[in-house]
Formats: structure tokens, C-alpha cells, sequence
């Protein structure tokens, strides 16, 4: 057997700054931290932090006053830092800065008299801050069915934003529906679409034809990794998403002569690793990295961290 090691994989500069955040936030204060949602979508990743005393709450008002909390990686709305205030919470904002470019481009619309289009999954925590920005100047719509249905007028002013996690091909149909129908209609010069998705989907596109399985390392509420996922099945290859080694079935490897592994932006390369352990003693399996695309992004942590760590280092 050989695996298709597909490079870029995993994390992506945003989950690494809030990773980082939240580990540098635990050196300085304890583990007794709160976090708005699971700092990434990541099983393995919020089970670590657990277990270490970490707590992911959904409301704020499972704060207790005074407490220090951490917005995760997905961005919250103006809503939920009114909220954060008025319980007098110390806030770490670790929102991807590729999140806040989308909600910073909804207020602009918004501010100028767009109502704005917004691309994306319902429910998603993503989603749901964006929207918090200007919810009266915001319409979700996920697939192009979607659009004839939408009441604007051919004059109106329109704009359209996008989830950053989405798959590049599945926000292109909807586009093109969307200028098909309102030529006129208004986009940020420069895509919403993160970096990593876009290259995490271009691995899996050029290398699925050499596999014969797809392997993606990654949870079920993340939605870059289900993309991954969905691609490899738009190309016919049976392809399984999977929190880590434990979850393999032996079966789905029958006649299976090249495995491409990849990972989605949230997953930790030690369950990759795990996969390729598995793989490597059950099938004697060799291991080949394929480099599609070179990253070399990062992001420095968030400002208030660096100030509560100068406020700490001076008492």
C-alpha cells in the first residue's frame, strides 16, 4: 500500500493562533478559562483542553462574573461582546483575522446602503457572528435554488459575502447565480475564502485521481473538513472523514492500493500521524508527501493577550 501525504494539510494560521492563544492564556492565568464555543471545530482538540480544565460554554451568562473569556477562532457578534461587558469579563478576541476581514466588510456594506448576500451554512458559528453585525442588512442563502427566490429588485444595492470555510466550487455556482440574476452586484476586491480551504480543496482535486481511498482527518462540525470530503466523493473516490485512527475499519482498505490522506485546518497532525501508524503495521504501508502548495502564513496573537501579559509581568 501507499499513502498520498497531502501537503498542505491540517492546521491553518488562524487555528494555530487560536490554539496558541489558549495555551499561552492557561500559562498565565490557569486552566480556570472560558471559552464562547469550541475554540476550533476539533474534537480532539477541545477534548485536550477539557481535561485540562478549560470550560466551552455556549451562553455568557454560564460566565461567572469577572472571569476571563476567550472568543474562539470562528468570531462571535457585537451582540456577545455587549453581553461579555456587562458581566465585566476579561475578553481574548482569537477570531481567525480572515473572519474579520468578512465581518469588517458587513459593517462597510451595511454602513453604505448594501444589503449584503451572505454565502454560507446555517447555524454555523461563523455564520451566525457575521450575521450578528448588521442583521437587518444580511440574507443567508446556501445553494443557488436559493436565489430565485430572493425578492430584490434590479436596481437595488446588492452585495455578497462569503463563510470562509466554504468549498470554492459550491460558492461559484452560487455567485454565478447571483450575477446571472443582478449583474451589478457588489463583492470585497478580494475573496472571503480562506487561503487554506482554497489549498486544502486544490490537494485533494489533484491528487484524488492516484488514490483509490480518501482519508480526512477532521470532525463532523467542521466544515472545511466535511468539504474535503464531499470533493473526494464528487470525484467517485470512496472517501471517509474521521477524528483519528480509533474510528478505521480494516474493510474500507480491501483492494485498496493508494490512500491520500489530508487533514482539515482544525485537525492536529498527531492524529494524521496516528492514521499513518495504523496504516503503515496493518498494510506495511509506505509513505509518499506530495506538495501541491507552499504556506507561509502566520498570524500574532491577539492584542489583549499581549497587554494582559505585560499587565501580569509588572504585579
Amino acid at each position: 500500500m501507499q499513502i498520498l501525504l497531502a501537503n498542505p494539510r491540517g492546521f491553518c494560521a488562524g487555528v494555530n493562533m487560536a490554539i496558541e492563544c489558549l495555551d499561552e492564556a492557561i500559562a498565565m492565568f490557569g486552566p480556570q478559562i472560558f471559552v464562547y464555543h469550541e475554540i476550533v471545530h476539533n474534537k480532539y482538540v477541545v477534548e485536550r483542553f477539557t481535561k485540562q480544565g478549560v470550560k466551552f460554554v455556549d451562553q455568557v451568562s454560564d460566565v461567572p462574573e469577572g472571569s476571563i473569556l476567550l472568543f474562539s477562532a470562528h468570531g462571535i457578534s457585537p451582540e456577545i461582546r455587549q453581553q461579555s461587558k456587562a458581566r465585566n469579563l476579561q475578553t481574548i478576541d482569537a477570531t481567525c483575522p480572515l473572519v474579520t476581514k468578512v465581518h469588517l466588510e458587513a459593517i462597510r456594506y451595511a454602513k453604505a446602503g448594501y444589503h449584503i448576500i451572505l454565502i454560507g451554512h446555517a447555524g454555523h458559528d461563523e455564520v451566525i457572528g457575521t450575521m450578528g453585525e448588521a442583521p437587518a442588512s444580511i440574507t443567508l442563502v446556501e445553494t443557488p435554488e436559493e436565489i430565485a427566490a430572493l425578492a430584490f429588485g434590479p436596481t437595488d444595492k446588492l452585495a455578497y459575502l462569503t463563510q470562509t470555510t466554504l468549498s470554492v466550487e459550491e460558492a461559484g455556482r452560487v455567485i454565478k447565480a447571483l450575477r446571472g440574476r443582478w449583474p451589478h452586484i457588489e463583492c470585497p476586491p478580494k475573496e472571503d475564502i480562506c487561503y487554506a480551504t482554497t489549498n486544502r480543496q486544490e490537494a485533494v482535486t489533484l491528487l484524488a485521481p492516484r488514490a483509490d481511498i480518501i482519508l480526512v482527518l477532521g470532525s463532523q462540525n467542521s466544515s472545511n473538513s466535511k468539504r474535503l470530503m464531499e470533493i473526494g466523493l464528487s470525484l467517485n473516490k470512496p472517501s471517509y472523514l474521521i477524528d483519528g485512527a480509533h474510528e478505521l475499519e480494516a474493510e474500507w482498505f480491501h483492494g485498496a492500493q493508494t490512500v491520500l490522506v489530508t487533514a482539515g485546518a482544525s485537525a492536529p497532525e498527531v492524529v494524521v500521524q496516528d492514521c499513518i501508524d495504523y496504516l503503515v503495521e496493518r498494510f506495511s504501508a509506505t509513505v509518499e508527501l506530495v506538495t501541491t502548495r507552499e504556506e507561509h502564513v502566520s498570524f500574532p496573537l491577539p492584542k489583549e493577550l499581549r497587554q494582559l501579559k505585560v499587565v501580569k509581568a509588572s504585579h
